[in-house]
């Protein structure tokens, strides 16, 4: 089907949303690489949101939906579908004693000193991740092997069908780096936090500890997605975590194209400046098809890569997709 983008944009702007178009995935990707997008829209509520979703599917439009790309690769050929991004737009914050209120386009770092400025303790392993609550949320993300989904006590969410539903933590299917807003489809637009007191000082000192160990391993300067592998604990038992993994087979350093593996931390891999979409694919194969022959374990990227039509699958799945 033939969209015609301009109309596209047009029924967002009578919808009241923020729009854009014809965007460069390149400079909207962390990472620095990809195509085009014809439209981009910026919704600033879960009803902002319901009413993209509603539209795109009473019209067959397809759509993708990001927050800061933190574990995007975009296809070099660019997109022929909407960007729905839940961005600064939808960034509200708010809190009474423990409990914290935040939309998913709030930027997780923001949010953690935030909690810390109220005298909350909790998030402290979140400050330096780059990304948005909502990825966050959705991949049950955090650091030193703790998840946000212990401090999570309910989650507002947009369905494919448009329709919002709330989840309890129950509802949400943590596991380690999973949950179950990887599956089935739902559109994370607001959450709710449940933390613990403390004293603001020691909250601050635990996260600039966190924040100075971060800046030691990671190679915060060049371009990057944050860890392409997601760790196994059975792996993690026997191998050690994906990084080390990488490192003891000998690629650390490596690249293809202008796709490295970073010379600081192994399961980062970098952009040295003009990387495609098929570099890194290459580079990510390589990595995992190394470590498997030398360990035996597989390891699962955490890097979803968005092909053309705007489906997103996980990047060491898109071989066929790049062959």
């Amino acid at each position: 089907m033939k969209v015609d983008w301009s109309d596209v944009a047009q029924g967002f702007q009578a919808l009241s949303v923020n729009v854009t178009t014809q965007v460069s995935l390149r400079e909207l990707s962390r990472w620095k690489i990809g195509g085009t997008a014809p439209v981009l829209a910026s919704p600033a509520s879960t009803s902002e949101v319901s009413a993209v979703i509603r539209y795109c599917n009473e019209r067959g439009i397809p759509y993708v939906v990001i927050g800061d790309t933190s574990n995007l690769l975009f296809c070099d050929d660019g997109l022929q579908a909407v960007l729905i991004r839940i961005g600064r737009s939808m960034s509200k914050i708010e809190h009474s004693g423990t409990n914290i209120k935040v939309h998913a386009g709030r930027w997780v770092p923001s949010l953690a000193r935030f909690s810390a400025s109220k005298g909350l303790t909790g998030l402290e392993h979140t400050a330096g991740i780059p990304g948005t609550v909502g990825g966050l949320v959705c991949m049950n993300g955090g650091s030193q092997r703790k998840g946000i989904g212990q401090s999570l006590v309910s989650v507002t969410a947009v369905m494919p069908d448009g329709s919002v539903r709330e989840f309890s933590h129950d509802d949400c299917g943590f596991a380690y780096r999973t949950s179950v807003f990887q599956v089935n489809g739902a559109i994370i637009t607001e959450v709710e936090l449940q933390l613990d007191s403390a004293e603001s000082q020691d909250v601050r000192r635990d996260m600039l500890s966190i924040l100075k160990s971060r800046r030691l391993k990671f190679p915060l300067k060049m371009p990057n997605c944050g860890s392409v592998f997601a760790s196994n604990p059975a792996m993690y038992d026997k191998v050690g975590a994906p990084g080390f993994a990488i490192e003891q087979a000998g690629l650390k350093g490596f690249s293809i194209g202008d796709a490295k593996i970073s010379d600081v931390h192994a399961n980062f891999f970098v952009n040295k400046g003009f990387a495609s979409s098929s570099d890194m694919l290459a580079l990510i194969h390589k990595a995992r098809d190394v470590v498997h022959e030398r360990t035996g374990f597989l390891m699962d990227s955490e890097v979803r890569y968005v092909n053309p039509n705007g489906t997103s699958i996980p990047a060491n799945d898109a071989r066929k997709e790049k062959s």
